[in-house]
């Protein structure tokens, strides 16, 4: 089963991020000079899918809008002669010209798991990846493309997994794991937000997956907790209990999360002095800041 479609969900309400996320949607925050939503679909086409399919909110256009090209704003660079400008944006159009976007609508915020169920009849019975809008790997080897390395092996769902210090294990899903090989494990159990008495390890899951078909099935027929909501995890544990293998991987590469606001700011300042054109008078500035670090 070849992956030719990525499924992106980004129909949270960001309630993390208000007041600013009442006027700019979350994955539109700003690394560097990029919206995280950039970061991640230039993966997507680095791991060579070029099939993106959104999963918005209602009255939500911003991602779709933003791949657009922009011929006024081209013929305005043109007059006023901003060559430089215009090369830019040529070049961000250029990175998905050869990309197909398409959006499905979850009406309600009802579980990570219902926000991929609506996105079930365009994947039409393939396993596809997904990339959730919180989480981006900086890695020389693309983070899907090693999910897919593993899947291309085992044909079995694949998380995405990282190694957190144990005092951080609260705030996330906890896997219990048999390791098999280098980096590359069985889950036994998902655990979200355990008691750090109750954590089984100290891997994570971190937003990015291989879904198969029988994914979907299990999301078809999972029953919605007391809120309504449909939640993967759950999904993936009836899974387990049900005998089915599903593994998980510890990616290569640093994680740079953007669930919250100190996450972003961590992730902004980790690629901003990486960045070769910034780093250099950002680190001298800081250096020289009148108040102490």
């Amino acid at each position: 089963m070849e992956i030719k479609k990525a499924i992106i969900p980004v129909a949270g309400l960001g309630t993390r991020f208000l007041p600013l996320s009442r006027a700019i949607p979350k994955e539109f925050f700003p690394l560097v000079d990029k919206p995280v939503i950039q970061y991640i679909i230039e993966e997507v086409k680095k791991t060579g899918i070029k099939e993106i399919v959104f999963v918005v909110s209602p009255g939500q256009k911003t991602v779709l809008d933003y791949f657009q090209k922009s011929p006024e704003l081209e013929k305005t660079l043109v007059k006023r002669k901003k060559d430089k400008i215009l090369k830019e944006l040529k070049d961000f159009e250029e990175i998905f010209e050869d990309i197909t976007f398409s959006y499905v609508v979850q009406k309600k915020p009802l579980g990570d798991g219902q926000a991929l169920l609506q996105a079930a009849k365009k994947v039409n019975g393939e396993a596809v990846a997904v990339s959730f809008g919180d989480d981006v790997v900086d890695s020389d080897e693309p983070a899907l493309s090693q999910l897919i390395n593993i899947f291309n092996t085992c044909s079995a769902p694949v998380v995405a997994l990282k190694q957190l210090p144990r005092e951080k294990l609260p705030a996330y899903g906890v896997v219990a794991v048999e390791k098999i090989a280098h980096n590359l494990y069985k889950i036994k159990k998902i655990i979200e937000k355990p008691e750090l008495s109750e954590a089984p390890s100290n891997l994570v899951v971190v937003g990015k997956y291989v879904l198969t078909p029988e994914v979907f099935q299990y999301l078809k027929k999972a029953k919605p907790s007391d809120k309504g909501e449909i939640i993967l995890a759950e999904v993936f544990d009836k899974m387990l209990s049900d005998g089915k293998v599903i593994y998980g991987y510890e990616l290569k590469g640093e994680w740079l999360e953007c669930g919250d606001k100190l996450k972003w700011l961590k992730s902004f300042f980790y690629l901003a002095l990486k960045d070769p054109r910034f780093k250099d008078e950002l680190r001298e500035y800081i250096k020289n800041l009148k108040f102490k670090i």
